[in-house]
């Protein structure tokens, strides 16, 4: 990793533990605050305690969907705005995609994906 986000919290949101792990790895050395859930409400609680500074987030969640999420911390905010958000799904519909994009998100990765993708589109993210 060429920064250091030292100060920057990452909130992950993925109900797959081994995407999670691998995600949660992958950014260890950022030196951001890494920060995880399982499910949509556990996410939308963490976002607003957290204040995280990016949210990775999976559109399909147990008890509250990736969309959900991302209206309920996008809500009242400017695209660029705090929160910024990257979403990842294994859904290769255009339509997801188009809603996602109406809602705010700043970046839509396709699952399966290159970790390098998502760690490079983080960092970008992070260092606007």
């Amino acid at each position: 990793m060429a920064d250091n986000f030292e100060g920057k919290t990452i909130l992950i949101v993925d109900d797959d533990p081994d995407i999670l792990t691998a995600i949660t790895t992958s950014l260890a050395d950022t030196g951001a605050t890494l920060e995880t859930a399982t499910d949509g409400n556990t996410a939308v609680s963490l976002a607003e305690e957290k204040d995280p500074d990016v949210v990775i987030l999976d559109i399909m969640l147990p008890q509250k969907s990736g969309f959900l999420v991302l209206e309920r911390i996008r809500k009242g905010k400017r695209r660029g705005e705090r929160p910024r958000v990257i979403m990842i799904t294994g859904n290769q519909g255009r339509r997801h995609r188009q809603y996602a994009e109406a809602l705010g998100v700043d970046e839509y990765l396709n699952k399966p994906f290159r970790m390098e993708r998502l760690v490079e589109a983080t960092e970008k993210l992070l260092s606007d």
